[in-house]
């Protein structure tokens, strides 16, 4: 069985959500990042980044990095179809993944939600929330063109998504317009079963 370490609320979201999506068995242990229990010495002998989201597999190896967790279980359990078969589709569903990891969320909501952490002047950590809401406006904006009128950013449901969702429950949270699109696409995630089994974790 594997083991998730999360945090409700950050970016292992969509790691729960996508092990709902594939049907793995699993198990959650909670990482209260605000209480610091990132920085327990038990959490850093299993993951010595102190990093969520974290999974520990059946070999009982640890798997650090949300690009690849995600790529690991689409691959892992590929009978669930959410992984593409082409060489095109996946290159551009690693191109999506890492470009909300990346830039939107490292660029972006890294600042808005943690200014603190790199700024402890008060004028500093408003310019750096300033800068950060641009930049997750900027990210947003190019993946409401990527998602066009699809229903999904690549076309079907896949590991794209999941990371879309947990920036979007962010810019909902720092309230931030999302455009039409992108709004229907939260929406259209929310819908779906496994995101409302994942959520009751």
């Amino acid at each position: 069985m594997l083991k998730l370490f999360h945090s409700p609320g950050a970016c292992s979201d969509g790691i729960l959500v996508l092990l709902e999506e594939i049907g793995a068995a699993y198990e959650v242990e909670i990482i209260d990042l605000a209480k610091g229990m990132q920085r327990d010495p038990t959490f850093l002998q299993k993951n010595p980044k102190g990093k969520v989201p974290s999974i520990i597999r059946s070999d009982g190896s640890c798997l650090t990095e949300f690009q690849t967790i995600s790529y690991w279980l689409a691959r892992e359990f590929n009978q669930s179809g959410i992984w593409p078969d082409d060489l095109e589709g996946q290159c551009r569903t690693l191109e999506v993944v890492d470009f909300i990891v990346s830039s939107v969320h490292m660029r972006g909501f890294t600042f808005v939600r943690v200014p603190k952490k790199f700024e402890l002047n008060e004028q500093g950590t408003t310019d750096l929330q300033q800068y950060g809401r641009s930049e997750a406006v900027k990210g947003l904006s190019h993946l409401s063109e990527v998602l066009g009128d699809k229903d999904y950013l690549l076309g079907d449901f896949g590991i794209a998504d999941t990371a879309a969702f947990y920036v979007l429950q962010w810019a909902e949270e720092a309230e931030i317009p999302l455009k039409q699109n992108m709004n229907l696409l939260l929406k259209r995630l929310r819908q779906r079963p496994a995101f409302q089994r994942a959520m009751q974790n």
